[in-house]
C-alpha cells in the first residue's frame, strides 16, 4: 500500500479529514524553505505538496506567481527541488505530491523524473496543466514506477468527463473550488457540496478541494463535505509577508496546527 492510500485510510479511521499544504521549493531561500516544510510536517500536516518553481505558472495567482520567481532567482531547479524532497523523505513518512507544470518535467525527461522522483521519495505527481488525452506521453515513460498521477477535476467539468478522469486517476482526486487561479477569493460552499456529491457518483477515490481556501472557516467548510482540503496561497502570503521576520518557520508551523485542528472538529 502506497503511503496516499495509507494516510486517507488511517485519517478515516480516526475521522478525520487530510490536510494538505502546498509550498513552493526554494521560497524564500532553499535553506529556508527545507526549514519551513520540515516544521510543517512536524506541526500536522498530512499530505505536501512540493511546488516545482516554473516561469510561467498560469494556473497560479499573484501570490503564487511571486513565490515561483523568487525560488527561480535563487536558483532552484527541478533536480534540487527532487533533493529536497529526499531529505524531507528522511524525516517524515507524510505523503509528498510534487507540484508542476509539464515543462519542466518535458525538458528534464520524463523517464527521467519519473525514475528520480521516486528514489527521492516522492509518492504523486499533480501536472496541472496536463489533461489525461496528454498525459499516456509522460506516464509510458516511466516504466512502471509506482508514482500516481493525481489529476484536477475543474468546476465547470460535466459528470461524463469527471468519470473519465476519475477513471484514470489514482491516489486522491483534485477538485478545484472554483474558476479563475489559486488564491482568488470567495467560496461558495454549497456550490463546492454538489459538485463533490456529484463526483462521487463516479468514484471511490478520496476527494480533495483546493484553490482560493485560506482561513479556518473556508477549511471547515470544505472539510465537512469533501476528504481534504488544500491550502496553497495562504501559506505563500505568510512567506511573502514574514520573509525578514527570523520566526517564519514558526509562523508557518502554527498555522498548520491552527489549520489542522479544524479539519479534526470537522470530520465527521
Amino acid at each position: 500500500m502506497n503511503r496516499i492510500d495509507k494516510t486517507f485510510i488511517d485519517l478515516q479511521g480516526k475521522n478525520e479529514k487530510a490536510l494538505v499544504g502546498f509550498i513552493t521549493a526554494g521560497d524564500p531561500t532553499p535553506e529556508l524553505s527545507l526549514k519551513i516544510v520540515q516544521g510543517m510536517c512536524r506541526s500536522g500536516l498530512d499530505i505536501l505538496e512540493l511546488g516545482i518553481p516554473f516561469s510561467d505558472p498560469t494556473a497560479d495567482g499573484p501570490v503564487i506567481q511571486r513565490s515561483s520567481q523568487r525560488s527561480l532567482k535563487n536558483g532552484t531547479s527541478l533536480s534540487s527541488v527532487l533533493e529536497m524532497s529526499r531529505k524531507i523523505r528522511r524525516e517524515t513518512s507524510i505523503p509528498i505530491i510534487l507540484f508542476s507544470y509539464y515543462n519542466p518535467i518535458f525538458n528534464y525527461g520524463a523517464a527521467r523524473f519519473g525514475k528520480e522522483a521516486v528514489e527521492a521519495g516522492a509518492d504523486g505527481v499533480l501536472v496541472v496543466d496536463l489533461p489525461p488525452e496528454e498525459s499516456d506521453e509522460m506516464t509510458a515513460e516511466w516504466n512502471g514506477q509506482d508514482l500516481p498521477l493525481i489529476r484536477l477535476v475543474a468546476p465547470s467539468t460535466p459528470q461524463d468527463r469527471m468519470a473519465l478522469i476519475a477513471g484514470t486517476s489514482e491516489g486522491f482526486l483534485y477538485l478545484v473550488s472554483k474558476t479563475g487561479v489559486t488564491g482568488s477569493h470567495g467560496l461558495d460552499i454549497q456550490d463546492i457540496t454538489e459538485k463533490v456529491a456529484t463526483l462521487r457518483m463516479v468514484t471511490a477515490l478520496p476527494i480533495c478541494v483546493g484553490f482560493g481556501i485560506s482561513t479556518p472557516d473556508h477549511v471547515a467548510g470544505i472539510a465537512a463535505v469533501a476528504d481534504g482540503v488544500v491550502v496553497g496561497s495562504a501559506f505563500e502570503k505568510l512567506i511573502e509577508e514574514n520573509i525578514k521576520d527570523p520566526g517564519l518557520a514558526g509562523i508557518l508551523s502554527a498555522t498548520v496546527k491552527t489549520l489542522k485542528a479544524v479539519t479534526r472538529q470537522t470530520g465527521g
